[in-house]
């Protein structure tokens, strides 16, 4: 989804809760979800979710890339990049592997980055944390 300069693909939107919409409850998908609406629950996607800018969520958000133009309430963990958008608002904790932070865009918790290649790396220096 994301290119050598870190933009997506908006062509193919799989999942679509339009501008007008509210949904509650809970959300498996392959794919891309993309939210104009509002969401209320917690989002466990293969793909990538994306926020709009009027798109409000509150739950957690699990999935491969999030980009978040709209505000979030809850978690999210993203298995390779989050990227806030100057109009993006997340409060709460994030756990990823890449985080692109525009100007003005809002952030409010803890954050855990890892990277796959130093974990690794560590893992083979130091097999006794492993069995722990």
């Amino acid at each position: 989804m994301f290119g050598k300069n870190n933009t997506t693909s908006h062509e193919k939107v799989d999942t679509l809760i339009g501008k007008n919409s509210k949904f509650e409850g809970k959300l498996n998908a392959d794919g891309t979800v993309r939210i104009d609406g509002e969401f209320v629950g917690n989002i466990s996607v293969k793909g990538d979710v994306i926020l709009g800018e009027e798109g409000k969520m509150v739950g957690d958000i699990s999935a491969s890339n999030v980009i978040v133009s709209g505000s979030v309430e809850g978690n999210i963990t993203a298995e390779n990049q989050l990227k806030l958008n100057a109009s993006g608002k997340v409060i709460g904790d994030i756990h990823v592997t890449s985080l692109v932070v525009e100007d003005q865009a809002i952030f409010e918790g803890k954050c855990a980055m890892k990277n796959v290649a130093a974990s690794d790396n560590i893992s083979k220096l130091n097999p006794k944390k492993q069995e722990a």
